[in-house]
């Protein structure tokens, strides 16, 4: 029987049969804005608060002030969940990190080791991948990447912008055939106005709903309408 980790997330988990499979490397694909850092932090926290699980944020992008001013509209206490010794925020520039994979891990290795975690977010892969110069080096790092995160056990989230995995080349299709799923977020325009939508395009050794699902911002978070199929 395929072990489960539950994101919490309302509606995503009756998707996907219970959640992302356990150890697995999951995408979460889309434009700016559509809400794919909400949906990994929400996917952490849930961790933490349900379940008990140590959890580690990675970005490569955004300030780790600003990312924890921004999830307080939320009622996530990122700071606090970080004193409790159940969370780490770390910030790294794209460069920093591209040392660590080739180092093998370096210090990022020994982090994690004390975290002893479940669950790992990257965001982004995106910022990642364009520190190299050609198709090939992008490949191999990112499979770098993907071999540490797969290595140190946790269930892991990797926020990817919506140019990296449509773009009709070797890392486009290596990401897609690595990745354990692909998830989906738009920000479609149906009569007129902007709605946000989820797909699970792929999950290896499930069967998900194939139908396009609208989702809301709420206060607590993102909240999924199963019956609100869109059309995108």
């Amino acid at each position: 029987m395929i072990k489960r980790v539950p994101t919490g997330i309302p509606g995503f988990d009756k998707m996907v049969k219970g959640g992302f499979k356990e150890k697995s490397i999951n995408l979460v694909c889309g434009p700016a804005g559509t809400g794919k850092s909400t949906f990994a932090i929400q996917f952490l926290v849930n961790g933490i608060i349900g379940f008990n699980e140590n959890c580690v944020y990675i970005t490569f992008e955004e300030e780790r002030n600003q990312i924890i001013s921004n999830m307080l509209q939320f009622g996530w206490d990122l700071e606090e969940l970080e004193k409790s010794g159940k969370f780490v925020l770390l910030q790294y520039a794209p460069e920093m990190v591209k040392e660590l994979v080739a180092e093998g891990g370096g210090v990022l290795d020994e982090t994690i080791e004390k975290v002893k975690g479940k669950r790992i977010v990257i965001d982004s892969i995106s910022s990642f991948s364009l520190l190299y110069q050609n198709e090939y080096e992008r490949k191999q790092a990112c499979l770098k990447l993907f071999e540490l995160i797969r290595r140190w056990g946790y269930t892991a989230v990797f926020t990817a912008e919506d140019e990296l995995v449509h773009m009709e080349n070797a890392i486009s299709t290596e990401l897609e055939f690595e990745a354990d799923s692909m998830v989906f977020l738009y920000n479609a325009k149906t009569k007129g106005k902007r709605k946000r939508a989820i797909e699970v395009v792929k999950m290896r050794g499930t069967k998900h709903v194939r139908k396009v699902l609208g989702f809301d911002i709420t206060e607590k978070g993102i909240v999924i309408n199963p019956n609100d199929v869109v059309e995108v």
